[in-house]
């Protein structure tokens, strides 16, 4: 809870509601000149992140670490891992028979369902803990229903259900795998997100081959990049939190 509390505070948007504090303060002892200062300091970063330009600059810059590549030019592995965070639970599985949704992240279980058609390992390993207390099934059992649905038996599907992070999911995936005398993995997970996992995979004894997925970075048509903008303002919350994770290696 520490950690997601000072994520947030980093953020551009937690960032500027906590600037925003400060201005309300410094009004309440009379400091007005200090406040106008700080309220437009947090006024111009809320703005910066905003713009799609920068945001998806910024977006950029991580993701290509690991570009996508095409499913053929992938080499082979004993296995496919891929990583929790596509799918949420919904609290009317039972009522309705849907029991995840799909998340803009989603693409990795569909990738992984390509990859182990493609012939490129004859397993996949579904890691990922529980979406929150009290849901019905973990994340890795939901992404094992999607990869079923996606043609993958589930002979050909491992679980490692216990992680909260992405060091958990390399830490217990990495003694699953072992149980299985397996140390080379094709990796798939979004490309926002693959250099920290990488990291941990391989400081788990785990050689990694990235199949990076879920790019979202893309040219912006002209004028575009320079309008304030909602959902820029959240990615840029999300390349924020990755950039943090990545230094302390969350």
């Amino acid at each position: 809870m520490i950690d997601k509390l000072a994520i947030a505070l980093i953020s551009p948007l937690g960032c500027a509601l906590a600037l925003s504090l400060v201005a309300l303060c410094l009004l309440l002892f009379r400091y007005r000149r200090s406040a106008q200062a700080v309220t437009v300091i947090a006024f111009v970063w809320l703005w910066l992140w905003s713009l799609p330009g920068v945001s998806n600059g910024l977006l950029a810059r991580l993701e290509n670490q690991h570009p996508p590549q095409a499913i053929s030019a992938l080499p082979s592995a004993p296995a496919i891992v891929v990583l929790g965070g596509g799918l949420t639970a919904t609290d009317f599985a039972t009522d309705i028979g849907q029991p995840v949704n799909l998340g803009a992240a989603a693409d990795r279980v569909w990738f992984a369902a390509r990859l182990y058609h493609a012939g490129k390992a004859p397993l996949v390993v579904a890691s990922g803990g529980n979406f929150r207390p009290g849901a019905q099934r973990t994340e890795a059992e939901g992404m094992a229903l999607v990869l079923g649905d996606l043609g993958v038996p589930d002979t050909a599907i491992a679980l490692e259900t216990l992680s909260r992070n992405t060091r958990d999911n390399a830490n217990f995936t990495g003694a699953l795998l072992r149980q299985r005398g397996i140390n080379r993995v094709l990796l798939v997970t979004s490309a926002l997100h693959m250099e920290r996992a990488r990291r941990h995979f391989v400081a788990a004894g785990i050689e990694v081959i990235p199949a990076a997925t879920d790019s979202e970075s893309r040219r912006l048509p002209p004028g575009y990049s320079l309008i304030p903008d909602a959902a820029a303002l959240e990615t840029s919350g999300r390349v924020f939190k990755e950039m943090v994770a990545q230094l302390i290696w969350r």
